[in-house]
């Protein structure tokens, strides 16, 4: 009997050689199907068999504001430009898998601290364990944005690396899909919809969702779903995450080159070309990164102080008055008594507010701990 491995490369290449049309769209969808429950069982599986342990220098610890990765083919620029930016010591040489480890770096711009991690170079075959592509691609799904590093001389190289992250169940610069799954006791798949299907029939995403093992559930579409919608919603295990192209090695190029390359890029994608090398184009890849991290800025009343106007605290946008304090200091959480917030976030000035409060951008916030 074939391996779950050998299944999921036998599925995989069908659906390579399968023509995407409207006609083939649910019979893929159903292919997607098995791939994801076999990938789900082999997970089962690896977490039940014993573990020697992560791999030496993937045991990443988080750090700072936010964490990008920086994901290429071995010997396009990721250690000169790690070097560039942080204060990272990453090894480089003029010959392909000079990283051998995941290296963090820490850049410092506009208030904020964003951890850069250098990795080693992705290979054709990554998402199936070549190269420790698994290890890296584990890394890959737990960061806040990817930075794909491109050379301007090699037009094939992104389709491949942004493949094998498809295949590890990332889905980037893409929305979570307005499909709402949930499983019922009894009384069939029935489906409701906000908006006109085009794409597939109601039986076809019936069908697709029997593939998981549902026979009776309430599916409801905010969006005109495709299969691959309602397949990524039943796996659960996607990754929605930003990510930008930058073309490195500029300053070797010819604008031939550059704008040769920017034509194979996905339509819509941020570019940004740069040299790691030289420097250029350095600046305007940090304000990017800063730029569409999300982050805000919560200007700090100490306790019994003046309000410090002039050096806000940088941190996501999704902050709470609890990722706040975790920020400053663990006893921040544990003391916490109350807080007081005045701002786009408060109904009126120093409002009382308890941890779950969500802040906005430009609050003034004082925390109030027990002594």
């Amino acid at each position: 009997m074939a391996t779950i491995v050998e299944q999921i490369a036998d599925i995989q290449a069908e659906i390579d050689k399968t023509q995407k049309n409207k006609a083939t769209e649910h019979h893929l969808g159903k292919l997607k199907a098995k791939i994801a429950k076999l990938k789900a069982e082999q997970e089962k599986r690896q977490a039940h068999a014993k573990s020697s342990g992560p791999a030496k220098g993937f045991e990443v610890k988080k750090s700072g504001d936010a964490t990008v990765s920086l994901v290429g083919f071995p010997s396009v620029g990721k250690s000169t430009l790690i070097q560039q930016v942080t204060d990272a010591q990453s090894e480089t040489g003029g010959y392909a898998f000079t990283t051998l480890t995941c290296i963090p770096g820490v850049m410092e711009h506009r208030g904020a601290r964003i951890q850069i991690l250098d990795l080693p170079g992705l290979i054709k075959g990554a998402a199936d364990g070549k190269g420790r592509g698994k290890e890296i691609l584990g890394v890959v799904r737990t960061c806040d944005m990817v930075l794909y590093i491109i050379d301007p001389f090699h037009d094939t190289h992104l389709p491949i690396l942004h493949r094998e992250l498809e295949l590890a169940g990332m889905r980037l610069n893409q929305p979570p899909p307005q499909v709402f799954i949930t499983r019922l006791q009894k009384g069939g798949v029935e489906i409701r919809s906000t908006v006109e299907q085009t794409h597939l029939t109601v039986e076809q995403m019936r069908d697709i969702i029997r593939s998981f093992g549902y026979t009776s559930a309430l599916v409801t579409l905010r969006v005109n779903a495709t299969a691959d919608m309602l397949v990524d919603t039943m796996a659960g295990s996607r990754v929605y995450s930003k990510a930008v192209v930058i073309i490195n090695k500029i300053d070797l190029a010819t604008p031939e080159d550059i704008a040769a390359i920017r034509a194979t890029l996905p339509e819509g994608w941020p570019v940004l070309p740069i040299s790691a090398a030289t420097g250029e184009g350095i600046e305007e890849m940090k304000d990017f990164i800063y730029d569409n991290l999300g982050f805000m800025s919560i200007y700090l009343k100490p306790q019994g102080q003046e309000a410090d106007l002039i050096e806000p605290l940088i941190v996501k946008d999704t902050s709470t008055v609890q990722d706040v304090c975790a920020t400053l200091h663990r006893d921040f959480v544990r003391k916490f008594r109350f807080a007081r917030v005045t701002g786009p976030s408060a109904k009126f000035d120093w409002q009382r507010v308890g941890l779950h409060h969500n802040l906005m951008d430009g609050d003034l916030l004082s925390i109030i701990m027990r002594r």
